[in-house]
């Protein structure tokens, strides 16, 4: 049989040779939604309203142009399990439609999985999220690696490795990129930082660029690296004195060849003229 999918732009080479390799028979059909049933390992989970609005409309006007891949259900007699085509599927349920266009596969779980993570990577309709979840989900069930995930998606080890590394944050940030709060390049930057959270926080309130986010994570370090480094303890003790004597937060940083500053903090204009006076009075 022909691959209905052969010469169709957009879809992929990824995609075709995998629905044209020799080990998948396929079929063209036209079935009743209702004998549909959703892939369980769907990799996509978040789909935007207003686009689906918009396919819907389209599917009234011009019908389903690309059929929808399924498989016939494993657990459920004159039933079809959804490989690809989710958001297909519930466009044409919202436009009132009762039959689909399907290509009907042979295909095993694994298969079904690489179909369905093919279509979405390469059409961009997955959220960093669900990418980083459909690399992990080869990896742990189906005894993938990342260089043979990396080869079958056609990118860089690199990128499954930053990509993987995306689960690993707070599900509170996770939920901000599912969301499209934060951006896949502002996410790498808070991986293994203890403040992560209130960073995405302000990252997202100030609306930062990815640029501005790094240079914000430098500062933070740096200046975690200077608090955490440990005093001479008879500076410690000068800064106590003068924190007596004149009332006010004092700090001195001595440097390795003993230059240095001395920081003194005020609350008001009146502490600094009284610390201005002090220093005329006496020197």
């Amino acid at each position: 049989m022909i691959n209905p999918f052969k010469n169709k732009k957009g879809l992929g080479r990824g995609l075709s040779s995998l629905i044209g390799d020799s080990d998948i028979k396929t079929s063209n059909d036209k079935i009743s939604i209702s004998s549909i049933v959703p892939n369980k390992n769907q990799p996509r989970k978040i789909f935007e309203k207003q686009a689906l609005e918009d396919l819907s409309n389209s599917i009234k006007e011009r019908g389903i142009i690309q059929p929808l891949i399924v498989r016939k259900s494993e657990d459920q007699d004159y039933k079809y399990e959804l490989i690809a085509g989710e958001r297909r599927l519930q466009a044409a349920q919202s436009a009132g439609l009762h039959d689909v266009p399907v290509v009907i596969l042979q295909a095993d779980n694994l298969k079904s999985l690489e179909l369905a993570i093919i279509e979405n990577v390469q059409r961009k309709d997955l959220n960093a999220i669900e990418e980083a979840e459909s690399y992990k989900n080869l990896i742990e069930n189906f005894n993938y690696d990342q260089d043979k995930v990396s080869k079958f998606i056609g990118k860089s080890r690199s990128h499954i490795a930053n990509s993987i590394r995306l689960l690993s944050l707070p599900d509170k940030i996770t939920e901000m990129i599912r969301n499209e709060k934060l951006s896949q390049g502002h996410a790498k930057i808070l991986i293994g930082l203890e403040n992560a959270t209130m960073l995405a926080e302000k990252i997202i309130k100030k609306k930062l660029s990815v640029r501005q986010s790094e240079n914000l994570v430098r500062l933070l370090k740096n200046g975690n690296k200077k608090i955490n480094k440990k005093k001479d303890p008879n500076i410690i003790n000068a800064e106590n004195e003068l924190i007596k004597k004149i009332g006010m937060n004092v700090s001195v940083f001595n440097k390795k060849n003993n230059s240095g500053t001395l920081s003194i903090e005020y609350k008001d204009y009146d502490q600094l003229d009284r610390l201005i006076r002090i220093i005329k009075e006496n020197y």
